[in-house]
């Protein structure tokens, strides 16, 4: 009977020793997993991304700091019961982050810049150097022109620079622009936006929102670049386009804003500065460049094959320089387009070769009622592809276009290659 005690004392022990165990495994545990989301929450805040921009549009702000692409709003409550016998129902107070781009900084004592540009020297800059930025109502009387001079000009672009130094961060905000041109001839009214661009890269493009009938818009748009290093902001130049949206056509350009920031010093503060708005430098060359095509029709299987070879001596499509080109083609049956291919995009040369080949089925025989049609388009992110030049090959196509459309249908299954001239888009 004593061996059988023995053995029962020895299995009692057993729970105990299991609860021990599994008591310091889950303690492990929790500290383990602890230490895993203290570790990711530390790596993910202090992660700093090669290259943000933040949209502020009236008070609304976007924080960088969220990296889920889920957008944070807030609103300075104080600050907003602060401002608000001064400021009207419909505005916000903008708000980041410890209210550094809100131009709250120390009271410093500003130096006047000169413009960089000799061509606008009568620009004007302006220091911030109060916690309250300064409306562009009070700039007012620097743009009263005469009726006279307003007919010649194109408007005024108010803007404002300011660098962030704890964040690395280039912050430009569009305030508004004054006198812009009718370019609704029935309204006499514009629906202005703004494009942006960061030259040279052209890596940072941005753009407002349409205001509708006015000739005055107040955009109130602030957009924020991360990841810029302050010893390049004087090698950038920043390149702004007017424009009126149009519904059923192309947009209308109105002019254009260069600003290199070469000479001007954004270490002290927030600096608001106005532009007069010029005409837009289209830059263009003798011709459109030139587009080589080799054609070959199939009688047998009723088959076009397209080969888009080269493109060459393209024009400059915006201040940068060179373009991003690719050739849209278009087939069209009785003026009815029934099939489109597109290249790829050549970066920044205006000597692109493709060396794509595309093959269109005929739905009728022979190509007396086909045409095909060559867009040579300069890519750009952010906004409407701009066409550099057009290109018909048909049997009622002139000059070239025609002479080649007649060659492939005379020698079916012959690959007949030819250089084309591009003509206004």
């Amino acid at each position: 009977m004593a061996p059988i005690a023995a053995s029962h004392q020895q299995f009692d022990e057993i729970p105990t020793v299991v609860g021990i165990f599994s008591a310091f495994g889950l303690v492990f545990s929790v500290s383990l997993f602890a230490w895993i989301c203290c570790q990711r929450k530390s790596s993910k805040s202090n992660k700093t991304p090669p290259y943000k921009f933040v949209h502020v549009l009236k008070g609304v702000d976007i924080y960088p700091e969220n990296l889920n692409s889920k957008k944070k709003f807030g609103v300075d409550d104080k600050s907003e019961a602060k401002n608000k016998s001064a400021m009207p129902k419909n505005s916000l107070h903008l708000d980041l982050e410890k209210r550094d781009l809100n131009g709250n900084f120390p009271k410093t004592t500003s130096k006047m810049q000169s413009s960089p540009d000799p061509e606008n020297s009568s620009s004007k800059h302006f220091s911030e150097n109060q916690k309250d930025s300064v409306s562009p109502d009070s700039l007012k009387s620097t743009t009263s022109l005469s009726s006279e001079e307003k007919q010649d000009k194109l408007g005024t672009l108010f803007l404002s620079l300011e660098y962030n130094f704890e964040k690395k961060a280039f912050v430009v905000s569009i305030k508004e622009a004054r006198g812009l041109p009718a370019m609704d001839e029935q309204s006499m009214t514009s629906d202005p936006y703004i494009k942006m661009t960061i030259l040279p890269e052209k890596k940072h493009k941005v753009k407002t929102r349409v205001l509708r009938k006015t000739l005055d818009p107040a955009f109130d748009e602030t957009f924020t670049f991360y990841g810029i290093p302050y010893s390049q902001i004087q090698d950038l130049t920043l390149h702004f386009m007017i424009l009126s949206f149009d519904r059923f056509s192309r947009d209308d350009v109105i002019g254009e804003v260069l600003i290199p920031l070469a000479g001007i010093e954004l270490s002290e503060g927030r600096m608001l500065m106005d532009r007069e708005i010029i005409k837009r430098n289209v830059r263009k060359s003798s011709g459109r460049g030139e587009l080589l095509i080799s054609l070959c029709y199939q009688s047998t299987t009723n088959t076009l094959t397209v080969v888009v070879l080269k493109a060459r001596h393209l024009p400059k499509s915006d201040v940068s320089g060179l373009s991003d080109p690719y050739v849209k083609v278009n087939l069209y049956h009785v003026k009815k387009r029934i099939s489109k291919k597109k290249t790829h995009v050549k970066k920044c040369t205006p000597n692109a070769v493709f060396n794509e080949l595309f093959v269109f089925d005929i739905p009728c025989e022979g190509l007396d009622d086909i045409s095909i049609e060559f867009l040579v388009l300069d890519s750009d992110r952010g906004s409407r592809n701009e066409v550099i030049g057009r290109l018909t090959l048909g049997s009622s196509a002139e000059g070239t276009g025609g002479e080649h459309w007649k060659e492939i249908c005379e020698y079916p299954r012959r690959q007949i290659a030819k250089w084309h001239m591009l003509c206004d888009g």
